[in-house]
């Protein structure tokens, strides 16, 4: 249930909610996790619009955009963090309508310690998580959840 955080200066983005929806969609795709209403509500993006001078390298350019994922420990493998990073940078080019902002896009991939993934209320284990999750899976196929 990835949180996705964009930072960007203000005007980057066009259309920032259709911006949310697809980078939300594309994590949940490439992290694999069944479209059940627990991933699919708690998997967001938010795009963070920062005020002209407010982002800067060592040169005073600020034409950069920063995306920071994060996900609970283990949800991404190597080829899950390669694909993600590809097609998370590719979305912020179009959502731009940049071709050349993929060299001036910074992806960091962060994981959540054990316990550290709280929802509702509760610091939840990855163990948790996956009960949860088949929990929910048997519930809507209307049977008793697997251990």
């Amino acid at each position: 249930m990835p949180m996705i955080d964009v930072y960007a200066t203000t005007g980057t983005f066009a259309d920032k909610h259709r911006l949310a929806v697809d980078l939300a969609s594309t994590v949940m795709r490439v992290e694999q996790v069944p479209e059940i209403p627990m991933f699919r509500k708690n998997t967001a993006a938010f795009i963070h619009e920062l005020p002209e001078g407010d982002l800067s390298n060592v040169d005073g350019d600020s034409d950069y955009v920063r995306v920071q994922v994060l996900t609970n420990a283990g949800a991404l493998d190597r080829d899950k963090q390669v694909a993600l990073v590809e097609q998370l940078t590719a979305l912020i080019a179009t959502a731009a309508a940049d071709p050349t902002l993929p060299e001036r896009t910074w992806v960091l991939l962060t994981e959540a310690p054990e316990g550290g993934w709280g929802i509702a209320g509760h610091a939840n284990t990855n163990d948790e998580l996956i009960a949860a999750a088949r929990a929910q899976i048997a519930s809507l196929q209307g049977q008793a959840p697997q251990a």
